[in-house]
């Protein structure tokens, strides 16, 4: 699942450091009251922890919360912001990206050419 996202509408990051312990109430918790969003929204939430080996999913799926846990195997770790503790909207791509080991912030992406373009090749 982690992978296909087609049916969230948000997708959130929570930069900083999370503690993994923490199960679907204190998640919802970090979302509802440190940075006052509706857990109940038709989001991803993500979370990562100290060692950026893991990363937990949170979202709401029509009766219930459903709380994924991915960690990589090895010496693998992923490119998890850590300037400020915040919740940051991220695109698809960047959550691709995320998920493919790379930083979300890349500085050369290739940007789409808007379809009422002009040029001629």
């Amino acid at each position: 699942m982690l992978g296909d996202v087609s049916g969230i509408s948000k997708i959130y990051l929570v930069t900083g450091k999370t503690d993994m312990r923490r199960s679907i109430d204190g998640l919802m918790a970090i979302i509802r009251d440190t940075y006052q969003m509706d857990p109940y929204a038709n989001a991803l939430y993500l979370f990562c922890g100290k060692r950026c080996n893991a990363i937990k999913a949170l979202y709401f799926d029509k009766d219930g919360f459903c709380l994924i846990y991915k960690r990589l195997d090895s010496e693998g770790r992923f490119q998890w912001p850590r300037n400020a503790v915040e919740v940051r909207a991220i695109t698809r791509q960047e959550f691709r990206w995320l998920m493919e080991g790379l930083s979300i912030e890349q500085p050369k992406a290739i940007r789409p050419v808007p379809k009422n373009s002009n040029k001629v090749f």
